[in-house]
């Protein structure tokens, strides 16, 4: 049998990769890079480490791609925000969002890009990175929505759109650290409720 036809008939994967990635993404969230061990992760995912090489190459490359599913998936709200047509309105979705996310697992709370890179080592400095340069880049989005906001006179006169966005993006990450401290979703409310007491209509 030539080799082609060979690979077209080999055996197939016995596992649903999007479910595995799912749960990959869940034990990242829950335990940060460094602290989910490959053993957690094939444990989660429900198939070996060579099944998960296979299919998901090493850990970092594992990491990446649950890194844009979480993106795509449970932070997808900073998408749709930054869609919204006012600048208030944006600044309330990623909060509200934040919120959301960082208490909607059950068992857990957080957020995956602070809980991920937490407590990395020097080995693990390429999953630090990348979180931190999700995180920035999070920021430059809202930094340019900020900016066309204050070309449209939807900003207050004087308004700097790189120093509101770091403050909007401080507190929402500031929001999934209090989660992580135990504070709730009605909590967590609160504080958003008390930024946009203060927000300049």
């Amino acid at each position: 049998m030539s080799g082609p036809r060979r690979a077209a008939i080999g055996r197939p994967r016995g596992f649903d990769v999007d479910v595995a990635l799912e749960r990959a993404m869940l034990v990242f969230w829950r335990r940060g890079y460094e602290g989910a061990s490959l053993v957690d992760l094939t444990g989660a995912m429900g198939i070996t480490k060579t099944s998960m090489y296979a299919a998901f190459g090493n850990k970092e490359q594992l990491f990446l791609k649950a890194l844009r599913r979480y993106a795509e998936g449970p932070a997808g709200y900073v998408d749709a925000a930054l869609a919204l047509p006012a600048a208030r309105a944006v600044v309330e979705a990623i909060l509200r969002g934040a919120a959301r996310t960082s208490t909607s697992p059950p068992d857990f709370a957080g957020c995956l890009t602070v809980q991920g890179a937490l407590a990395c080592s020097d080995e693990s400095r390429p999953a630090y990175d990348l979180l931190v340069q999700w995180r920035n880049d999070a920021a430059d989005r809202l930094e340019e929505r900020f900016g066309r906001a204050a070309d449209e006179g939807d900003l207050p006169p004087g308004a700097d759109p790189r120093r509101l966005a770091r403050y909007v993006m401080t507190v929402a990450f500031g929001l999934s650290v209090q989660a992580a401290n135990g504070l709730g979703r009605a909590e967590l409310d609160e504080v958003v409720d008390e930024t946009m007491r203060h927000w300049q209509p």
